[in-house]
């Protein structure tokens, strides 16, 4: 653990300060530690007001001593990182002061292993702003120090400081670091925040939706214009809330994330977006999605309800058990076709949903056999977060392989119903969607036993060319069945 006191040099290379929060990391450790208290014990955040009124500091050490955050895990700024160790390097000296909490601070002091002084809140004092700046006066005297910083709270330090370091900073603050201090180096910001909610809103995920116009499609009722008009106000309440689940998860699975390969790259595990605005917009979200739901009936509103609380059971808990979490996700992508039939007040068929229930079982395997490939691959043991081992595999393989293929034998058996006599005028070409759908189970398992399967099935089903020609062919057989054929 780096020292926690240390005497000015009084010569040699002026120091440099480095703040913690949104400089040296992507993050801000009070709303880390806060969303991980919420995760595991949510009760408990309900005491945060009271915490608070004993003082910011006293909040900071209270969530400090109640959740344990892995510093190796943290999105650090790697360029600014590797300019402080060249300026390790040239003999200068590195002092960590920040605002957050000593517990955390000499974690990721220690982590880093290039500062030769920690300065932080003590449950007493919250060391920010203008207290900063007494502090490191105090120790170096006005102009006895450089700093690094990134927020309008920072330019009470700058005010005393020899050289101003911004990093990552606002517009407005680099503006005015620039027209008021000496800057010795900036490091700018990413940029790109509209690409950067979209993937962090995952519009992408929202074709998912589509299956709510399934039951239209399946009850020869697409010529029905006011259903169109109640699906697409249906969907875009699913979407609404799909997203505000969505960001609801990644806050809940940060750590997690960072341990994976690709999820490691989403916006709040990378600190690219602020935590404290993913726990803002997932109400707006949710509020926006039940106000897109009303227009479309009551009983579409019960089942969107139903989907909300079901997906946050999921990423509360349910992802937590082995084969729930499978049966779960296939369950939401059922309800999403369930949904749809209530838009619109169609009757499920049993076919239907039988079917749905295989099919959707077996993307789920799927999506969790390709997490446990890839980790497996990286010489993982386990999958973090999930009640998973990699030796897994071969079980959760043959499940889906076997639900994927029930599915297809669901369909066959529908097809040679006598309900289909009702609907198709030529039920014999129906059946060639029997083997288009063997061959397109067959192949998103071969792509997910090669490696080559994305998180999420459907999303590369989406995406995949011969699964976009299975599908095609699909609809053809289909439509064919329907309409016949002359000869």
């Amino acid at each position: 653990m780096p020292p926690t006191t240390a005497a000015a040099s009084p010569s040699g290379p002026i120091p440099l300060v480095v703040d913690l929060d949104g400089t040296l990391i992507r993050t801000d450790m009070l709303h880390e530690s806060s969303v991980q208290l919420f995760r595991s014990s949510p009760l408990a955040t309900l005491r945060l007001p009271l915490w608070l009124r004993e003082g910011k500091a006293a909040l900071k050490r209270r969530l400090a001593e109640r959740t344990r955050l892995d510093a190796t895990l943290l999105p650090y700024n790697e360029e600014f990182l590797a300019w402080l160790r060249e300026q390790r390097e040239a003999g200068r000296r590195l002092i960590l002061c920040t605002a957050s909490d000593h517990q955390f601070a000499h974690a990721v002091a220690e982590h880093c292993g290039v500062f030769d002084d920690v300065m932080a809140s003590d449950g007493v004092t919250n060391l920010d702003g203008e207290r900063k700046a007494q502090a490191l006066v105090g120790r170096f005297g006005a102009g006895g120090f450089d700093y690094a910083g990134n927020a309008r709270v920072d330019l009470h330090v700058w005010q005393h400081a020899r050289q101003a370091v911004v990093v990552e900073a606002p517009s407005a603050v680099s503006a005015r670091a620039r027209a008021e201090f000496q800057v010795e180096k900036e490091f700018p910001p990413a940029g790109r925040r509209a690409r950067t909610w979209l993937r962090a809103l995952r519009v992408h995920q929202w074709l998912k939706n589509l299956l709510l116009f399934a039951p239209l499609f399946a009850a020869h009722q697409i010529h029905d214009l006011g259903a169109w008009f109640d699906l697409l106000l249906a969907f875009v309440a699913f979407s609404l809330c799909a997203s505000s689940v969505y960001v609801a998860n990644d806050l809940m699975d940060l750590e997690s994330d960072r341990q994976h390969p690709r999820k490691r790259l989403r916006p709040f595990a990378a600190g690219t977006l602020p935590v404290w605005q993913g726990v803002a917009v997932v109400p707006v979200l949710a509020a926006a999605s039940l106000a897109a739901a009303l227009p479309a009936g009551g009983a579409f509103v019960g089942w969107l309800g139903v989907y909300f609380g079901l997906t946050w059971a999921y990423s509360w808990w349910l992802k937590r058990v082995a084969i729930v979490d499978c049966l779960t996700l296939a369950g939401l992508y059922t309800l999403r076709v369930v949904a749809g039939a209530a838009a619109v007040g169609l009757t499920l068929s049993f076919w239907l949903l039988a079917f749905s229930v295989f099919l959707f079982l077996s993307l789920a395997f799927v999506k969790r056999f390709a997490e446990l490939h890839m980790q497996h691959s990286s010489g993982q043991t386990r999958a973090h977060g999930r009640a998973y081992l990699t030796t897994d595999l071969p079980l959760v393989q043959t499940l889906g392989v076997v639900s994927g293929y029930t599915a297809c034998v669901v369909l066959a058996l529908y097809l040679n119903h006598e309900s289909v006599q009702l609907l198709y005028r030529a039920p014999y070409l129906a059946w060639g969607t029997v083997p288009v759908m063997v061959f397109w189970v067959s192949w998103m398992w071969l792509r997910a036993a090669r490696g080559q399967m994305h998180d999420d099935p459907l999303v590369f089903a989406f995406k995949d060319p011969a699964s976009i020609v299975a599908g095609v062919v699909f609809g053809v057989f289909l439509l064919l069945g329907s309409v016949g054929l002359s000869w």
